[in-house]
């Protein structure tokens, strides 16, 4: 028997042929991630039809590089420009289950807290995998994205992305840790008044930007607050997101208690509510302009 010797080059090149040939009857591998109940979604290959449930998601996964494999999302997903074509399923809490089944997606990534609490449970009734996403902490963001990436196999992106906005938010608070810290009411709404307590995110931007978030122990995400416990709390600053890039009229009403540090010493500020009232990327271009208006007031003092 003649001993085999090296693989010729033509050899070579025939094995790489028919490797290229099998893989697509072979399939992708299935990808794992873990969400954000802890569960274990598989897929048997990387998602090519995605349904998304939250307008934030469907900025994340387009930040992740899979805004292409975007199916159906709902209403007020209008970042990017792209996603304003992509046809609607209902709203975040009125979808319908009926158009997400005729999408045949292989993947429907939901909003935990904002879908409803039966969500979940009507959707894996589809037979559809389900990744459960919920944002409450900055590093939630990246890692969010990142798992994003691997359910589509957009890694490349989605890594470089993450990354970005773990050096962004890792600088700012280097450079902020330390500042004079202002007390500070941020306003989402105003009948009623709303802020936010110290377990959302945008008090934690607060925090990164040297911020005292005046009603940081109340509870729930988003609590009421009256007008006078406003008045009493004296803040340095009041900050207010609104409806759109405009700024809020409401913010003006601050106006009719000239007492206030924050009207005294012109300190309303306007910050469009897509760049902190989402948990997106771009929540690190509405850290840097709050921490920057921030700055701006310690320096009038």
């Amino acid at each position: 028997m003649t001993p085999r010797g090296p693989a010729s080059p033509l050899r070579r090149l025939l094995c790489l042929l028919l490797a290229s040939l099998l893989a697509p009857a072979l399939g992708a591998a299935p990808v794992t991630v873990e969400d954000a109940l802890g569960r274990r979604v598989t897929l048997d290959e990387p998602a090519r039809r995605i349904v998304a449930l939250a307008p934030h998601i469907v900025e994340n996964l387009f930040t992740a590089g899979a805004g292409a494999k975007l199916v159906g999302v709902v209403s007020y997903s209008d970042w990017p420009e792209a996603a304003r074509g992509i046809p609607r399923v209902g709203s975040f809490n009125a979808f319908s289950l009926e158009q997400i089944a005729a999408l045949s997606p292989d993947l429907v990534v939901m909003w935990g807290s904002g879908n409803g609490p039966r969500a979940l449970e009507k959707l894996q009734r589809l037979g559809l995998p389900v990744y459960v996403s919920e944002l409450r902490q900055l590093a939630d963001i990246p890692r969010d994205i990142r798992r994003l990436g691997e359910l589509a196999a957009t890694s490349a992106v989605a890594d470089a992305e993450a990354s970005r906005l773990e050096a962004g938010f890792r600088q700012l608070a280097e450079h902020y840790r330390g500042r004079r810290r202002l007390p500070v009411f941020y306003q989402i709404w105003h009948e009623p008044l709303q802020t936010v307590s110290g377990e959302h995110l945008i008090s934690q931007v607060i925090d990164l930007c040297g911020g005292e978030n005046l009603f940081a122990d109340a509870r729930g995400l988003a609590p009421r607050v009256s007008l006078e416990a406003v008045l009493a709390a004296n803040p340095r600053a009041i900050i207010a997101g609104g409806m759109d890039n405009q700024r809020p009229e409401w913010l003006a009403f601050w106006r009719r208690f000239p007492a206030l540090t924050a009207v005294r010493r012109e300190a309303l500020i306007a910050v469009h509510p897509d760049l902190l009232q989402r948990p997106t990327a771009r929540l690190l271009a509405g850290a840097r302009e709050l921490c920057s208006a921030l700055d701006a007031v310690r320096a009038g003092d």
